[in-house]
């Protein structure tokens, strides 16, 4: 069977909702992506064979297959076809494995996987509340209600339930939120952002134009003074605003090659897709389905959590990642190590990708070797993607 390689990355800086992309149409934000990824290839667009874009809330401005729509509106040959992905949070990323496997197969040779979420545009859950409030019913079955009666599937109430279980009180919470607006802003700070993404003009309700090339929730003056003082969600619980990722608009891109796309682009390689993993879990505590996801991509890769030089664990809310790091004995030195979503912000079906993208950037920027990428998804399940630099 072929290789799996990654040969360019990129995506957008995140945009706060109704923040500096607020103005761009979802369809628009990712054709820019998408464009620049192929000026970065330096490759002939032409040779792409498929676009697959993940979207978490395929409605509205992202109905329609928004991966076919954004191929149109980034002035790609009409040739390249586009197609959509939903597995919620996850979706990006099990594009960029539907991209792999297809090129690994030999069926194609050029694939691009992508995602994008405009949240201040498409508002999360609108695919299943609008129909709803218009009589079309809902997702959730007879057959589910009878599996799991009045058991609601809830991401806030999943979020405390693994609080819970794995011991971590607000303080916990609170202290990595801060940690991860902190190397965040040194990152920024750094310039390590600098090559992974795409500047994008910008029009300001006011007429101004903008170049939009930073991340646009990044408390660079955060405090556990600051974090700890916002309402918790719950009066019980221990789960806030600041210790959860950010409502955010974004789109991320990486081009995906064998080795005869390799040869036909000219391209060097970043990387090499090592192993893939998907697995389903709990449905109601449903953001625990990264260690167990983990776990099963380490055993077929045969590697060990101390073999993975970074990882890249979605901040979707601060338990996630730290009871991961806890139930899998990970080096928290090599988790997030330039901030996660509660500072950059989570656009749901764009951030598998846009986690890649910078894994594969941090991987090259360390020196490391392997780097891990998990995302927990709604419905209880997760992903995970171990690539190695070259």
């Amino acid at each position: 069977m072929a290789e799996a390689y990654i040969v360019a990355v990129a995506r957008s800086a995140g945009g706060k909702r109704g923040g500096r992309l607020a103005g761009l149409h979802p369809a628009d934000l990712a054709g820019r992506v998408l464009a620049d990824l192929m000026s970065r290839a330096d490759a002939d667009p032409a040779l792409v064979e498929d676009v697959i874009m993940g979207c978490a809330c395929p409605a509205g401005e992202q109905g329609a297959n928004i991966g076919r729509n954004a191929v149109l509106a980034a002035g790609l040959p009409e040739s390249i076809p586009g197609t959509h992905v939903d597995r919620q949070c996850g979706s990006s990323q099990q594009a960029l494995h539907f991209a792999a496997a297809t090129v690994m197969a030999g069926a194609m040779d050029v694939v691009i996987a992508a995602g994008v979420e405009s949240m201040t545009r498409v508002p999360m859950g609108l695919p299943w509340t609008l129909p709803a409030q218009h009589g079309y019913g809902t997702h959730r079955s007879p057959g589910v209600e009878a599996r799991y009666p009045n058991t609601p599937f809830s991401q806030f109430k999943g979020a405390e339930l693994l609080a819970r279980k794995y011991g971590l009180d607000r303080a916990a919470l609170d202290a990595y939120a801060l940690e991860s607006h902190r190397r965040a802003a040194a990152a920024t700070a750094a310039g390590k952002f600098r090559g992974e993404i795409v500047p994008i003009d910008v029009t300001t309700p006011e007429g101004e134009t903008l170049v939009h090339d930073t991340d646009e929730g990044i408390r660079a003056d955060a405090s556990l003074e600051k974090i700890a003082s916002v309402k918790l969600l719950q009066e019980d619980g221990v789960i806030s605003a600041a210790n959860a990722s950010q409502i955010c608009d974004g789109a991320a891109a990486v081009l995906v090659v064998n080795d005869a796309g390799l040869k036909a682009l000219g391209a060097t390689p970043l990387a090499r897709v090592h192993q893939m993993t998907v697995i389903g879990h709990d449905p109601v505590i449903m953001l625990e389905a990264p260690i167990p996801a983990t776990e099963k991509a380490l055993a077929r890769s045969g590697l060990g959590i101390s073999d993975i030089d970074l990882y890249e664990v979605n901040e979707a809310f601060a338990p996630v990642p730290l009871a991961w790091a806890q139930a899998l004995g990970a080096d928290m030195g090599r988790l997030n190590v330039n901030g996660g979503a509660i500072a950059l912000g989570h656009p749901l079906g764009g951030s598998g990708t846009k986690l890649m993208t910078t894994l594969v950037s941090a991987l090259h920027d360390r020196g490391g070797r392997y780097g891990l990428q998990t995302m927990c998804e709604a419905g209880g399940m997760a992903n995970v993607t171990i690539v190695e630099r070259l």
